[in-house]
């Protein structure tokens, strides 16, 4: 799995987040204190991490998504349809987003939904976006959401929605009462979530 490298939003890395070398990084998800680590993430509020630049969706174009595929077949309009959740007005967004769960998470989890959580997270986590809390409710369904013929993608999708748990405790917190109701019952999804996948060896 390529992980994207670059871009979230300021302020939840500011939440908890110091730059590389630092302790405060520990409690984030993984791919955060990755992008971190690198010099990558956007953080103008944190302490030392003033004029690192970054954006959101940054590292999408990496990923293979032609080689990778959804509910009905390949991926590679998933890239377009998270652009449009990252930008367009309430009615792009919001459509993209319906495809989104389609494709993704709502009949089972795939190659491609592994590569998108983090960018979902990133999105989650942006102001701007105008459906967080439809994002959020995404990535509760995938964590709900199985594919037993490929247990090695569905561990792999839970974690990448499991290992963002700090991510979501912060959003559980935000100033949109959307978000907020959203990301408690993503924390609470989290904080239950037992598969067969996802089971301790």
């Amino acid at each position: 799995m390529e992980i994207p490298q670059e871009g979230f939003s300021e302020r939840y890395v500011a939440q908890g987040g110091a730059a590389a070398g630092g302790t405060r990084s520990a409690g984030l998800p993984w791919w955060i204190r990755l992008r971190i680590g690198r010099g990558l993430a956007v953080a103008g509020e944190a302490p030392g991490l003033e004029g690192v630049v970054g954006t959101i969706l940054k590292g999408m174009s990496r990923v293979r998504w032609h080689e990778l595929t959804h509910a009905y077949g390949s991926a590679a309009e998933v890239p377009g349809r998270l652009s449009r959740v990252a930008w367009g007005d309430a009615r792009t967004s919001a459509s993209a987003l319906s495809d989104l769960g389609l494709w993704l998470g709502e009949l089972a989890v795939f190659d491609a939904t592994v590569e998108a959580v983090p960018f979902l997270w990133d999105l989650a986590v942006t102001d701007s976006v105008t459906s967080r809390s439809g994002v959020i409710e995404l990535l509760q369904t995938i964590l709900e959401h199985a594919n037993p013929p490929q247990s090695g993608v569905q561990h792999a999708a839970h974690r990448a929605v499991l290992d963002g748990r700090s991510t979501a405790e912060v959003l559980a917190r935000d100033e949109d009462a959307a978000v907020r109701a959203a990301a408690r019952e993503l924390v609470t999804a989290i904080g239950s979530h037992v598969c067969e996948s996802c089971r301790p060896a």
